[in-house]
């Protein structure tokens, strides 16, 4: 990506498996509601969040660091040195969302988790937003300590006959005067109860004691965002400033304030005043991580759009286009198709955008909008077999795709439960192919040591492609259009894949 830097390409990562959640056995039938539909990592990498098919979202939280005794700053900070890799655990689970149907428009309301992305945390809370099709809801997730008490019986058999517990007897005193200098009333009567204890008090009597603090986590929906889109909400995003996010269905993009839930302002509009005009749709959006007034989306025509809120009300204008003009004489019916954009992603710095469409990844600079820096080839082999993609739907698959925590790598999936690994640095020709398996290696095939590319002095383009062979996928076994991996997150910090693979959470470190 550093296009005048000398430096040599860091070596390829040597991946390896390291844990799964709700793996399969052999034979075993996978209920469409288990299906994880969405993977995000918080901002410091200790927490996970999945989201599946039946509403559910399911946290796991990173327990290697808390072993060794400290977060990883910690440990560097000290002589005692950690080759440990990133491991987690089960945290709590809650469902977020239920299935709904509008009346007004006769249709039903999937419970499925579109999005989830992560809030700031506050006073050891956790906070994430996750959405559905139409509704959005901000959930907090807190551990809450629970007083476990003693019972506070008594044993009316025992008690009946130790009538000696309470007596009445009246006071011959005729001192007025109380021990704390108090006096007593003398309008009320002389008698009064003196409750009178045996030796040894009484054992049937147990008085309330707190015997320990049970710790429980408790999910609790803080607000609703809803009724605010006509169409299927494809993305929410945080603003760097921790106050709002947006939505984004097909044709519009709102911001909300966190706080505020029944309204929203509408900052992009694609509509056209007569729907047959429609030619391009909205597929993804994201908020800049550092510059709280810029965004980006991307559409079904292949292009992305920069825009900066400070310039009006309504970003109806953007201010930067990215998009590549396909090559003369290569159009075709699929073209249009395969070019729009499923998803893209900032990387953490905020100068590059990853874009990921059927066949390709595509990184792109901010600063140049002319085309992008490097192109990945995903799938290439699939290219003749677009017809019958298309028969079947699969054409239509939205792959996501993520960067590595310092933009050196990027990765995505593709069928048969595959993922691609490629480098993205200067010189960097790493294009490992990956199976969610406990062996990602298993079916791995040598990839060549120097891809094909095409260098452009306009776009300093960089194509790269494994080992293609028309009617098998990149390690020699047949199609597999049923097992895709569609979900993938990279590690914030670390060299780390979390991966889903139908209703299986898979991790890599490397």
């Amino acid at each position: 990506m550093n296009g005048g830097d000398a430096t040599a390409a860091p070596a390829p990562l040597d991946w390896k498996f390291s844990q799964v959640f709700g793996e399969r056995t052999a034979g075993e039938e996978v209920q469409e509601v288990d299906i994880i539909s969405a993977i995000e990592f918080d901002k410091s990498g200790d927490h996970l969040a999945t989201g599946d098919r039946g509403g559910r979202v399911v946290l796991f939280e990173r327990t290697d660091t808390k072993e060794n005794g400290g977060s990883r700053r910690d440990l560097e900070k000290t002589d005692y040195s950690s080759n440990r890799h990133p491991e987690f655990r089960y945290k709590t689970e809650f469902q977020s969302h239920e299935p709904e149907f509008d009346y007004l428009k006769s249709l039903e309301i999937e419970e499925k988790i579109n999005k989830i992305r992560w809030c700031q945390t506050a006073n050891g809370a956790l906070f994430l937003l996750s959405t559905n099709d139409k509704t959005i809801k901000f959930w907090k997730v807190q551990e809450k300590k629970v007083k476990k008490v003693a019972n506070m019986n008594m044993d009316t058999s025992k008690a009946a006959g130790q009538s000696i517990t309470a007596s009445s007897s009246v006071s011959t005193s005729t001192n007025s005067s109380l021990a704390n200098g108090g006096c007593k009333d003398k309008s009320s009567s002389n008698l009064s109860y003196d409750f009178k204890f045996p030796p040894g008090g009484i054992a049937s009597l147990r008085l309330p004691v707190v015997t320990s603090y049970e710790t429980s986590l408790v999910a609790r929906c803080r607000r609703v965002y809803a009724h605010a889109h006509d169409y299927h909400i494809n993305s929410i995003s945080n603003n760097s400033d921790g106050e709002t996010f947006i939505s984004a269905d097909d044709l519009r993009i709102n911001l909300w304030n966190l706080e505020i839930s029944n309204q929203s302002f509408n900052i992009v509009d694609v509509k056209p005043a007569n729907m047959e005009d429609l030619t391009e749709v909205i597929t993804s959006a994201e908020f800049h991580p550092t510059h709280c007034s810029t965004l980006a989306y991307s559409s079904s025509k292949g292009s992305i759009r920069l825009i900066d809120l400070r310039q009006s009300a309504l970003c109806d204008k953007h201010s930067k286009l990215f998009e590549e003009h396909e090559a003369p004489g290569s159009r075709s019916f699929f073209t249009e198709i395969i070019a729009s954009i499923s998803d893209i992603k900032f990387g953490r710095d905020g100068r590059y955008i990853l874009s990921r469409d059927y066949m390709t990844l595509k990184l792109w600079d901010i600063n140049m909008d002319s085309g992008p820096v490097s192109t990945f080839q995903v799938h290439e082999y699939l290219r003749p077999k677009l017809c019958d993609l298309y028969e079947n739907d699969s054409i239509f698959d939205k792959f996501e795709c993520c960067l590595s925590g310092d933009s050196q790598r990027v990765a995505t999936g593709s069928y048969s439960n595959l993922f691609r690994v490629f480098g993205c640095g200067s010189g960097s020709t790493e294009a490992t192919t990956l199976e969610a398996s406990k062996n990602p290696m298993r079916r791995q095939v040598q990839t060549p040591s120097r891809p094909s590319r095409s260098l452009s002095s306009i776009t300093r383009a960089v194509r790269r492609g494994g080992g293609e062979n028309p009617g098998v996928d990149a390690n020699g076994n047949s199609f597999d259009f049923t097992t895709k991996l569609l979900h993938l997150a990279w590690h914030p910090s670390e060299n780390s894949i979390a991966c889903a693979a139908a209703n299986s959470l898979y991790m890599y470190y490397a």
